[in-house]
């Protein structure tokens, strides 16, 4: 019957200390701010593909035909 006992005990004291942990708030606030960081990181890379999408078309196309080797394509700086 003791060794039920301790069993139960022990299965008591885990589910406790399970449900603490979940309870807990520590590092939330830590958390919140790196997701709010990620919203502005990509908030900025957004606007900045939208302002410099022809530039950046531009560079793509000069470079894939730099890569392809096309006669016509004066590859700068080289």
């Amino acid at each position: 019957m003791t060794y039920v006992n301790d069993l139960l005990l022990k299965a008591m004291i885990g589910v406790r200390g399970l449900t603490h942990r979940l309870r807990d708030e520590r590092g939330q606030d830590l958390i919140e701010y790196a997701m709010l960081g990620g919203m502005i990181a990509l908030a900025i890379i957004g606007v900045a593909l939208v302002a410099f999408q022809g530039a950046l078309t531009s560079m793509a196309t000069g470079i894939g035909n730099c890569i392809d080797f096309n006669t016509g394509t004066t590859c700068a700086p080289w």
